[in-house]
């Protein structure tokens, strides 16, 4: 009976007694969490890569798919969210290393067991390893693509990994606003 308990344990970020939180025993977060995770990063890179190398030999280095409003582009930014950053290469690679410990020891040593906590830390950590692995393996630069915009006002580039990242904090946001409000 405790083994049960264990495994089925709730973590700080369900409080007990909370009813509608759906969760899943401890032993199987793994086939949630490690999925989001890899699937997420595999992503990254494929659009990353395939983006990069179409754009690269098209006669235009852009592409519109809705006019006015989203188009995919070049771009290649040594900084953080919103070009913060520029060139501290060494500082935001540290950065994400912490970060990534720092995600990943939580869903070890708190044992989550709510689906989308899980769901949001596995997005969380692709976002992470993907523009990591880009400021590794691409001279320090994270490639972006995705550009929105209105006329000639444009979000800041950004690519599959920030997606995930924001869609990872948006969820935990959310979580923990409805956990506070039961």
């Amino acid at each position: 009976m405790a083994k049960n308990n264990e495994n089925t344990r709730q973590s700080s970020c369900a409080p007990s007694g909370q009813t509608g939180v759906a969760l899943i025993p401890w032993s199987t977060a793994f086939l949630l969490f490690w999925p989001v995770a890899i699937l997420g990063f595999a992503f990254d890179l494929w659009s990353k890569s395939a983006v990069f190398k179409w754009l690269s030999n098209a006669e235009q280095p852009w592409y519109s798919i809705i006019d006015g409003f989203l188009q995919l582009v070049l771009r290649e930014n040594s900084g953080a969210a919103f070009s913060a950053f520029q060139g501290w290469t060494k500082f935001l690679i540290a950065i994400s290393c912490l970060a990534l410990v720092v995600v990943v020891g939580f869903f070890f040593s708190h044992k989550i067991t709510r689906k989308l906590v899980l769901f949001a830390l596995g997005c969380i950590t692709a976002g992470i390893v993907g523009n990591l692995y880009d400021r590794l393996f691409n001279e320090g630069r994270v490639r972006d693509f995705i550009d929105v915009y209105v006329g000639s006002h444009h979000w800041p580039t950004f690519n599959v990994a920030d997606s995930l990242l924001c869609i990872g904090v948006g969820l935990l946001i959310i979580t923990n606003l409805k956990a506070a409000s039961e």
